[in-house]
């Protein structure tokens, strides 16, 4: 009988096999990295957060460690970033800077990919109420709801009457211009806490805490219903941000206070929320 192989033998013999051209003689492809396109205003850009992208225009202010550069990496995906800071919804068809190309012209029917945070610049309602509630807090030393008194639904009706539908058309567009595209649309992360605040952190009376919180409330649910009637993903940050806000510690808080904030660029979401912001993005559009 003849003498049988060793069994060192038979397993180099299967390594080979294995190892070999599929049949034709052909090489098994690798798998393409996703094509993923990335929009959006400072929140998606992670303004004040360093190291800046070198390749990124000095205005939009765009961070290497903002969420689409943790998305990508997760991904491995080939990352074409076009955030900028204090874009609007407007920006997606128009030129934000000289020479800063609309952000749409990044889009392809190649694009697979598509995320964004925006809406907050729109009509100077979100990110402006912060500032004028902060000045109208100061005025009161903390004391009151001076920003409700003064300026009381103007912000939500601009937000419902301007902002909400400029946020469907910019959605409808990114559909246009990428219609094989999974686009997901990011809420944003809690800036306030719940009720009593932080003056000495951040200088909004103690009574237009609950205001600001209601405000926010109002834009993320323009964002929701936007993704809604676009067909777009939603990606709700209010549960996994609720306790992150700029009054938490560093180590805790997602986004920057006004006083002993880390980034030059207050009230906006540290290194920490951008990848907190990630991971739910992750999780929610199912990569």
């Amino acid at each position: 009988m003849p003498r049988r192989a060793p069994l060192a033998v038979v397993l180099a013999a299967l390594l080979v096999t294995a190892a070999s051209p599929v049949a034709g003689g052909e090489v098994a492809p690798q798998e393409r990295p996703l094509r993923y396109v990335a929009m959006g205003d400072s929140y998606s850009a992670a303004s004040g957060v360093l190291p800046l992208d070198p390749t990124a225009p000095p205005q939009c202010l765009r961070s290497t460690r903002n969420y689409p550069h943790v998305i990508a990496e997760q991904l491995g995906a080939r990352l074409t970033d076009v955030t900028c800071g204090a874009a609007e919804t407007a920006d997606y068809r128009q030129e934000q800077y000289p020479g800063v190309a609309p952000q749409l012209d990044a889009l392809g029917r190649r694009t697979e990919l598509v995320t964004m945070t925006i809406g907050g610049n729109d009509n100077g309602v979100f990110i402006g109420a912060i500032a004028k509630c902060g000045t109208a807090g100061l005025s009161t030393a903390g004391t009151g709801s001076p920003c409700r008194e003064q300026y009381g639904q103007s912000f939500v009706r601009t937000i419902r009457n301007k902002t909400a539908p400029a946020l469907v058309r910019a959605l409808r567009a990114v559909h246009r211009n990428a219609p094989r595209a999974q686009v997901a649309i990011l809420g944003y992360p809690w800036i306030v806490p719940t009720e009593g605040g932080c003056f000495t952190r951040l200088p909004i009376a103690e009574g237009d805490v609950p205001y600001l919180r209601n405000l926010q409330r109002v834009l993320n649910l323009a964002v929701e219903r936007a993704a809604a009637r676009t067909g777009s993903t939603y990606v709700d940050l209010s549960g996994v941000s609720d306790g992150h806000d700029a009054c938490q510690d560093l180590g805790v808080r997602w986004v920057e206070p006004v006083v002993t904030s880390t980034n030059p660029v207050i009230v906006h979401p540290n290194a920490l929320g951008e990848r907190r912001m990630a991971r739910r993005a992750l999780r929610v559009i199912g990569r």
